[in-house]
């Protein structure tokens, strides 16, 4: 856990005076409720009303956040950062839900939760490089990590009926999403440990407000700007989907930097790619789609990464000693085996 002496708050309710497992729980609904009905709007708007216009999805979503901000009762004078702090991070923050939103015209479901899915793995490599952080991860995170991913890309596969639909743009806009979304992820916790009073609220708040107007160039160029506005005034319902949808990011949004300052940015990434996983349950669930043997395999996979990233580093540290003892005890060359054993086990991973 991080920064444990500074007071956190996930809306209204304190965080920094409850147990851990309280702080999981808590933001970790948040997010499941924010993304959960995210992914069943964008679904919406994208399959069944046709609107493919990502940059200008993610720019009217800009504006309900700005207004819950508001509501909420944040002011540029609480600001503990510098405005250039969030320039970097707006820039790969809007370009990320845009690609993201925008790709959805290209790649069917399953195959963007697909190529998203991977996203753990990035997050905790780029991790290690990132100024503030220089982060290293004991082996069995990236064990569970792998376990997590492959177990997503089977269940997700197995999703589809026909093969996913690649198309090349697509495949670029996502790939292109999901390395902003490594990056950022640990430029904000960067953020969180450098300097930990800052807010999950000033964050999203000086993201959003430096990040939006960078969305303009694009739609214009793409004429995506003055399509979805035709669009929208042919069929005004579509601004009631995209604002009940950016509600429920919005509460999910917070959530997750909550977990960024909590938690760190990788074990982020995991329950975000756990997730996804739930989504697509929730769905054969809800929709009494059948389960296939390929199903069970992505879930037992899924289900192991997870057990493995709640296992205790300490206990990973005493098995790591009992081993150890256990080939000193059995060796003629006890000193040199123990030596080999220490260097192993003192091998910087990244």
């Amino acid at each position: 856990m991080k920064n444990e002496d500074q007071t956190r708050f996930l809306f209204w309710i304190s965080l920094s005076d409850r147990p851990v497992w309280q702080q999981f729980l808590i933001c970790s609904s948040g997010f499941f409720f924010g993304y959960l009905v995210n992914g069943i709007c964008e679904e919406y708007v994208y399959n069944r009303l046709q609107f493919s216009y990502g940059w200008y999805f993610t720019f009217v979503q800009g504006f309900v956040y700005l207004g819950f901000i508001y509501v909420q009762g944040f002011t540029t004078k609480k600001m503990v950062n510098p405005w250039r702090t969030y320039v970097k991070l707006s820039a790969v923050l809007m370009g990320s839900h845009g690609l993201t939103k925008g790709s959805l015209a290209w790649l069917n479901y399953p195959a963007q939760i697909m190529f998203k899915s991977t996203k753990v793995l990035p997050v905790m490599v780029m991790g290690a490089f990132i100024p503030g952080l220089r982060r290293k991860y004991p082996i069995h995170e990236y064990i569970s990590a792998i376990l997590l991913v492959i177990g997503l890309i089977i269940f997700t596969l197995a999703d589809a009926n026909t093969s996913p639909n690649f198309s090349i743009l697509g495949v670029v806009m996502i790939s292109g999403a999901l390395i902003m979304d490594a990056f950022m992820g640990n430029v904000q916790e960067a953020i969180f440990t450098l300097n930990p009073d800052t807010t999950q609220t000033e964050m999203l708040f000086c993201s959003t407000v430096v990040g939006l107007p960078m969305l303009l160039p694009p739609m214009i160029l793409t004429g995506e700007l003055f399509k979805a506005w035709n669009s929208c005034a042919e069929h005004p319902y579509v601004y009631g989907v995209l604002v009940f949808e950016a509600m429920a990011t919005y509460v999910g949004q917070v959530s997750v930097l909550s977990l960024i300052a909590l938690f760190g940015a990788a074990t982020t990434a995991m329950i975000t790619t756990a997730r996804k996983a739930v989504t697509l349950l929730l769905s054969y669930m809800i929709f009494t789609k059948p389960l296939t043997e390929q199903h069970g395999t992505g879930l037992m996979l899924i289900a192991a990464g997870i057990m493995l990233k709640m296992v205790p580093e300490n206990q990973f540290a005493k098995h790591a000693k009992s081993i150890k003892d256990a080939v000193l005890m059995m060796s003629p060359k006890a000193n040199e085996i123990g030596l080999e054993v220490d260097e192993e086990v003192n091998k910087p991973l990244v």
